[in-house]
């Protein structure tokens, strides 16, 4: 790819979006106004599919957006869409256990359904992540919302333990995660790799009218932080 990332989280934008935070609602809020649905972001990775067939791609939407069609029509159509991985924030493990239909779907059309972790969860909580763990497991710097206002938490030792030796998808830290030493510090705790979005979103705010300096700033930064993951493992 282009800009170096090894696993591209494409959001698919919603009217309201709980788990974000401001600059990633106003990104959605202008996508939206702007005729963005499901079906059009699906049809952008069908159209990298047709340039890239080997590199993971994982969607992120709310649980609304899976419902609007019925949940096995929408993993059919991520699955032709060759989506590998979906995160739906707002469907916590719970939600899961209660109405396995999201995953049963998932299951039956070749897609991982994606754990979200909290920083603070109790072994019990996170044996059980770890078992129904899929593609890869989201693990929350801190608790909130998403955005680079407030500085990301360093995952416990003990919660990258638990889920490590009990087999979990591999590990990637998310929320806030913004500098270099942001990715330093993930690494050196234990997990796999980041996941970087309002910083991404911020520059594409500031270049909106602009493409190739808005390609040429996310070059410069994913590669950036790139580095960074690849420096941490050295």
């Amino acid at each position: 790819m282009r800009l170096s990332a090894a696993c591209p989280l494409l959001g698919i934008p919603f009217s309201d979006p709980s788990a974000d935070g401001p600059v990633i609602v106003a990104s959605a809020d202008r996508a939206i106004r702007n005729g963005a649905t499901t079906e059009k972001c699906l049809k952008v990775i069908e159209a990298f599919r047709a340039e890239n067939k080997t590199t993971p791609v994982s969607v992120m939407l709310y649980a609304n957006l899976v419902l609007a069609p019925g949940v096995a029509a929408f993993f059919e159509r991520a699955a032709k869409a060759c989506v590998d991985a979906v995160l739906i924030p707002d469907l916590p493990l719970v939600m899961r256990k209660a109405d396995p239909v999201f995953a049963q779907e998932a299951a039956r059309h070749g897609v991982k359904l994606v754990n979200l972790v909290p920083p603070k969860a109790d072994t019990a909580f996170l044996e059980e992540a770890a078992e129904a763990s899929d593609g890869y497991t989201y693990l929350l710097s801190r608790v909130g919302i998403t955005g680079t206002d407030h500085a990301p938490g360093t995952p416990v030792e003990e919660v990258v333990r638990v889920l490590k030796e009990n087999h979990a998808a591999p590990l990637l830290l998310g929320f806030g995660i913004s500098k270099p030493s942001d990715v330093t510090r993930a690494m050196a705790a234990g997990v796999a790799g980041v996941i970087v979005g309002s910083a991404i979103v911020r520059i594409i705010n500031e270049h909106l009218d602009r493409t190739e300096a808005m390609l040429a700033a996310l070059t410069d930064y994913v590669r950036t932080m790139k580095a960074a993951t690849v420096g941490a493992l050295r």
